[in-house]
């Protein structure tokens, strides 16, 4: 947990979480993002939530065994 290949992993899915999250908030149903009139702030509220929440579930399953991932699907050396 406490070395630069976890962080690395850990920062790239939270990049992804907190893109996802954004992505879900806002073409959710037949709702269609309009950058000129869309909510930048709220935006990245929801995508700084995403990120947060990743990780913390990435400092959580490292705790364990030092690896961000919950199942050791993604191996880090």
């Amino acid at each position: 947990m406490f070395t630069v290949t976890f962080w690395r992993a850990a920062a790239e899915r939270a990049v992804k979480t907190g893109a996802q999250s954004v992505l879900t908030a806002y073409f959710v149903g037949d709702v269609a993002l309009n950058a000129f009139q869309a909510d930048w702030v709220n935006m990245g509220g929801i995508g700084l939530g995403g990120v947060t929440l990743s990780i913390l579930t990435s400092l959580a399953s490292g705790y364990k065994d030092g690896n961000p991932s919950a199942t050791n699907a993604e191996v880090t050396k």
